[in-house]
């Protein structure tokens, strides 16, 4: 393995850059989008079942399904990256509107009704309240999200693009081991890197969770 590493350098490093921009760029974007979509669920109480189950139904489409089909509706190409962070995208909002939704549910009414006493807006004690209080909740389900996009992103090499995944083919194609042990080291190191960077993060923003 060692050999292989030291002879193909070169495309080992830029599958795992590949692999990086594809598993971490949806999981910004879902982040973003299931912020506001978690707290809509719980502001307007009648739509957090809707959702839920909407979302539900998303993550179970199965992967190499949905990057198939996306070109579709994208009217992009089926070789084009875009399929593999929409569908990502999609998985991670899926899993992140939901939790984001229980994180906020989770903070004690008399706490949000206390800030309001103190002259809180809606927004602020949002900000300044509520989303710290449901933070551990909401990195938790991150957690989840980012280890999740790592694993998916090599079912996109089915189709041709899947940063490390493409180890795995070209391992199976050519009946070589190498290329797909390296494949499965570095996609595990990599999901347990990025967990523990949620994790040291949440740790350094929530200091109040270590005392408890």
């Amino acid at each position: 393995m060692i050999e292989y590493l030291r002879n193909n350098s070169e495309i080992v490093w830029q599958a795992l850059q590949e692999h990086l921009y594809l598993a971490l760029l949806p999981i910004l974007f879902g982040f973003v989008i299931s912020l506001p979509l978690g707290y809509l669920a719980v502001r307007f109480t009648w739509l957090y079942h809707p959702l839920v189950n909407t979302f539900g139904v998303l993550y179970s489409i199965p992967s190499l399904a949905l990057f198939v089909f996306l070109p579709v509706i994208l009217g992009t190409k089926v070789l084009s990256p875009i399929n593999v962070v929409v569908a990502l995208t999609i998985y991670t909002v899926a899993l992140l509107a939901r939790t984001v939704a229980d994180g906020l549910r989770s903070v004690d009414p008399v706490v949000a009704q206390a800030a309001t006493a103190m002259g809180y807006r809606r927004t602020r004690r949002l900000i300044d309240v509520e989303l710290p209080i449901a933070l551990p909740v909401i990195l938790a389900g991150l957690r989840v999200a980012t280890v999740s996009n790592i694993s998916l992103v090599s079912v996109g090499s089915l189709i041709g693009i899947g940063g490390l995944g493409q180890l795995f083919t070209r391992g199976f194609q050519l009946f070589y081991l190498e290329p797909i042990l390296v494949g499965v080291v570095l996609s595990v190191l990599l999901a347990g890197i990025a967990d523990l960077i949620i994790v040291l993060v949440q740790r350094a923003i929530t200091p109040w969770t270590r005392a408890a």
